[in-house]
């Protein structure tokens, strides 16, 4: 059975944007962890990647949902786009640890999906007097809870973006210093076989 969910956007378009030095793998372990956190069920829709003299351009849309029921389910589009990304290599004491260098663009748009047409057993009429209902008269306090936490789970995977990325530049207040850096190294070097 082709389920027709009826689409409703919650959030639209909500940007980070960063110019500077990153770890690739840790973007995306950061996404990830925030969503598995949350109890999204990760869906990669596309992948793009070009090589040209000014670096790398990545490009990345990610669509995970969360089932709430067997007629609602919240998804979050993030839409990751890399540009001129270059590596760089910076040394430590202990070792030496590869960065990406460029431009990251995230923007997160949130859905509230649901299918009440198969839910109504395909009443039109009941259908319609729903509609009706939710939009203009009352709206049940269960539906708007699944929209609060669609919001809450939006909001928590920004900040944990945006604290990746505050970690890596000097002058934010959550910049990660060289020493920390290096100890991060050594660790990871020590726990290569």
């Amino acid at each position: 059975m082709d389920v027709h969910y009826e689409k409703d956007l919650v959030i639209n378009g909500r940007t980070i944007n960063y110019k500077g030095i990153f770890r690739h793998d840790e973007v995306f372990k950061t996404i990830n962890e925030s969503l598995e956190k949350r109890g999204y069920q990760k869906l990669e829709k596309k992948t793009e990647e070009l090589v040209s003299e000014t670096g790398r351009r990545t490009y990345a849309e990610l669509r995970p949902y969360k089932h709430k029921s067997n007629y609602v389910k919240l998804m979050i589009k993030i839409k990751i786009s890399m540009e001129n990304v270059t590596e760089m290599v910076k040394e430590f004491e202990i070792g030496k640890k590869k960065f990406q260098q460029g431009d990251l663009s995230f923007v997160f748009d949130s859905w509230y999906l649901s299918d009440y047409r198969n839910r109504w057993g395909m009443k039109p009429w009941a259908f319609f007097m729903k509609g009706v209902m939710r939009k203009l008269v009352y709206r049940w306090p269960l539906e708007d809870s699944y929209r609060d936490e669609l919001v809450d789970d939006t909001g928590y995977i920004n900040s944990q973006i945006k604290k990746l990325l505050k970690s890596y530049h000097p002058t934010s207040p959550g910049f990660v210093s060289d020493e920390e850096v290096a100890k991060k190294v050594a660790e990871e070097i020590k726990g290569q076989p």
